[in-house]
């Protein structure tokens, strides 16, 4: 009997304790005993095991076609944390909370590791009553990050991505065909980026879509890493139109004779042309490293290139007062140096706070213009040498010139604008002083007259002196000459006996 219990007790009950523990060992794996109602999915030796019917009808995966790479795909979106990899049995179940919905219920998965895989179990849930604001904050900062216009993502201690906002993955969507994988970055990032200075990174898309580029900052956040990356494609697309836009101005501005100097705001030389190089005598390897204003004028000061002043103190100011006229547009001064050359030099206001100088060598010009000054000068002296008074009056019948002997004439004041006195005008001041003579208005027509313009004469008398002879001869671009002779004593008097005579 003794030998009977020993046997029971020894052989029967760890054999039923034994069998005990394989039954419900194997309940736990099989999946007829799932729970239909919960959404579950079982994944072992490398794939989707089995789903419950609600698990394929919450998720888009499909039995026996999906490995633990693709669930990572689905679910690390809503559940930053989900592993990556698995793990191995008898591991501590996972907890995963993912995304609440706006009745404030929270959704989790429950992994159990099983032995090459795992069951997933999703539990909805109600969020306790003192969660309720951190739940509505969750909410509002993972809007907030959705909202972002920038992509941003966070890697763990490995490198996997674990978590990204929508803008990372809508960019993801353009990348080619079989590039992106959730758990990899889809930048490129250098084995040591720069923490605190952006990386810029170019990103090929796929189709027509142009290659962006992004700088790319990061910084360690609860043993991992989160980044953000910033388009910069506008930017350099505007900064590549600025270039070329400049090109474009620098080729156009080669061909100028007059040099062109442009300071930018900080006042340092940004722009300049070959013609400044031959006008100031400053080399291209001076002007290349962008000197600043004052460096630019001192050194013309030295290369004689500018008048020179009478003190350094008072060029300084005047230098100061240059500068401040070209900011508001009101400089320009002619430069007259030792050679003998002349500059004119103007300073204008450019966007920006810039300012550009403009220097143009007016030699020819102010020589041809003294030139001119001289012969007009001599032509006066000659024309005031002669006795008879001489007027010109332009094609509209304003007077243009006069002889000194003319002013004496008629008590014309030299200081009265030449543009305000008119023929009628001259007229008016010829009668005032004169004899009646009915000639005056067939004078007036002959000077306004564009046809049938021929040379004539008329008697004058001023009152209390000798007759005169007023001749009228036209001249070039329909301007005609007023000249007034006046007539000795033997000359008058033979002029009356002449008319007087029977045969006159």
């Amino acid at each position: 009997m003794l030998n009977d219990l020993v046997l029971v007790f020894f052989v029967v009950l760890p054999t039923a304790a034994l069998s005990v523990w394989w039954v419900l060992r194997s309940a736990q794996t099989t999946p007829e005993m799932i729970e239909p109602e919960l959404p579950m999915v079982l994944f072992k030796n490398g794939t989707v095991e089995h789903a419950s019917t609600a698990a394929l009808d919450l998720l888009p995966i499909t039995i026996g076609s999906h490995s633990w790479q693709d669930l990572v795909e689905i679910f690390l979106p809503r559940y930053p944390n989900f592993p990556v990899t698995l793990q191995s049995k008898g591991s501590a179940k996972t907890t995963l909370f993912g995304k609440y919905d706006s009745s404030q219920q929270a959704y989790t998965i429950q992994i159990n590791w099983l032995k090459n895989g795992a069951a997933l179990t999703f539990r909805k849930t109600e969020a306790a009553h003192g969660d309720t604001a951190i739940i509505q904050e969750l909410e509002f900062l993972r809007g907030v990050t959705n909202s972002a216009p920038h992509p941003a993502w966070k890697t763990n201690s490995t490198g996997v991505v674990v978590w990204y906002n929508k803008a990372y993955s809508t960019l993801a969507e353009k990348l080619p065909d079989g590039e992106f994988r959730a758990t990899q970055p889809i930048f490129d990032l250098p084995e040591q980026p720069v923490e605190q200075a952006p990386n810029r990174i170019k990103l090929a898309l796929s189709g027509d879509d142009p290659a962006e580029c992004f700088d790319v900052c990061f910084r360690p956040h609860d043993h991992g890493t989160i980044h953000h990356a910033t388009s910069r494609t506008a930017l350099i697309k505007a900064e590549e139109a600025q270039k070329e836009f400049v090109q474009t101005l620098a080729k156009t501005f080669a061909h100028l004779s007059i040099g062109l100097a442009i300071f930018n705001r900080d006042r340092q030389l940004a722009l300049f042309n070959p013609a400044l190089i031959d006008l100031t005598g400053l080399s291209a390897s001076f002007l290349s490293p962008r000197p600043t204003i004052d460096t630019f004028f001192d050194a013309m000061r030295e290369n004689r290139k500018m008048p020179e002043p009478k003190n350094y103190k008072s060029w300084r100011q005047h230098m100061a007062d240059l500068i401040n006229a070209a900011e508001i547009g009101t400089f320009e001064e002619a430069w007259t140096l030792e050679t003998g050359q002349t500059y004119r030099v103007k300073g204008r206001p450019h966007p920006d706070g810039a300012i550009a100088f403009l220097f143009e060598d007016i030699s020819a010009e102010v020589s041809l213009t003294r030139n001119f000054r001289a012969e007009l000068e001599l032509g006066q002296s000659l024309v005031d040498s002669f006795e008879d008074a001489l007027a010109v009056f332009s094609q509209s019948g304003a007077l243009t010139f006069s002889n000194k002997a003319y002013d004496l004439l008629w008590g014309f004041q030299f200081d009265t604008s030449f543009a305000h006195v008119t023929i009628a005008d001259a007229i008016k001041l010829w009668k005032e002083k004169s004899s009646p003579n009915p000639l005056w208005g067939d004078l007036h027509d002959s000077v306004m007259s564009l046809e049938d313009r021929n040379a004539w004469d008329m008697p004058v008398r001023i009152r209390g002196q000798l007759p005169m002879q007023c001749k009228v001869v036209p001249i070039a671009s329909g301007a005609t000459v007023i000249r007034f002779s006046r007539q000795t004593a033997p000359d008058a008097l033979v002029r009356t006996l002449t008319k007087n005579s029977p045969t006159g």
